[in-house]
């Protein structure tokens, strides 16, 4: 049995039909199904049974097609891993990024373009908890994601912590501009970055928790630009890390950084403990731990 079979094998598991299978792989009908014919004599074992028009896999079939979507990983990984030393380092970097990302991972893939310029992106935004099941999918190589994240199975790149910042689009009357403290914001209609349950909307509730004091919530809003133009017209204030002021800072907000102890949060670049990085992910991982000592808020 060899790699092209195993192609061939996925195929039809995912179309769920032989002439399905066949029309994705660019080939005919007849050679696709003997060659499912061969695969299961070698291996003695029915992979599939047929319902009607569809093609279902048999419990070997479902325990085969893991061990084939990872030979057939692994086997894409090599070949590109040895493209490299021949080209220089090529393939394609698949990133997921945090809905309020860490501005230092795009000055990252900034320079990592300019030195790599055959590496091509898939770069995905979504909260850290769907981030972390896309690794453990096999979906995404690399994560910057808003820690706390279990990390038993990832290995972690802290990245620096940031200042917490309440934004308004008014003053607040008894407050100095250089700062601010949860307990001042008690009675304030707060709009908080993200989705409810998930990523920084509960990272900021926490905080509020552990000062004892309980926050008026307008709700949530995972759109940054969305939420920024809300706190502009004043729907609502809001509380966002230093990041979004960096990365927005032409927003005319009343800006104060919370004074509180450990009002800071923390940001990872994370990937599977037990998966090869390609090429490109670990020159990715290098450049950003070169990057890291000239990070500051």
């Amino acid at each position: 049995m060899d790699i092209k079979q195993c192609r061939y094998f996925i195929a039809i598991a995912e179309e769920r039909q032989i002439t399905a299978a066949a029309r994705r792989l660019h080939m005919a009908q007849p050679p696709l199904s003997q060659q499912l014919k061969l695969m299961e004599d070698e291996l003695g074992v029915a992979l599939f049974e047929r319902k009607g028009r569809s093609m279902e896999l048999t419990q070997a079939g479902r325990s085969f097609y893991d061990y084939a979507v990872t030979m057939t990983k692994y086997m894409e990984e090599a070949v590109m891993e040895m493209q490299s030393f021949r080209y220089g380092i090529r393939g394609k970097l698949s990133l997921g990024i945090n809905t309020i990302s860490d501005r230092l991972i795009p000055q990252a893939l900034q320079q990592f373009r300019t030195t790599h310029p055959q590496v091509t992106y898939k770069i995905q935004q979504n909260e850290s908890a769907q981030l972390c099941q896309l690794l453990s999918e096999g979906k995404i190589e690399l994560a910057c994601v808003r820690m706390p994240v279990k990390t038993e199975q990832y290995e972690v790149l802290h990245l620096p912590q940031e200042a917490l910042f309440y934004i308004s689009s008014t003053p607040l009357g008894s407050a100095d501009e250089r700062g601010i403290y949860f307990q001042k914001l008690t009675d304030i209609p707060l709009l908080l970055p993200s989705t409810e349950g998930l990523g920084m909307f509960e990272l900021i509730l926490q905080k509020f928790r552990e000062h004892h004091v309980n926050p008026s919530i307008a709700g949530e809003c995972s759109d940054i630009n969305m939420l920024l133009e809300l706190v502009r017209l004043g729907f609502a204030s809001s509380i966002v890390p230093h990041t979004v002021l960096q990365l927005y800072h032409e927003h005319p907000f009343h800006v104060y950084r919370i004074q509180d102890a450990q009002s800071t949060v923390d940001s990872a670049l994370v990937w599977h403990r037990n998966r090869h990085l390609s090429k490109p992910a670990q020159h990715f991982v290098q450049l950003v731990q070169e990057l890291l000592p000239s990070r500051s808020l």
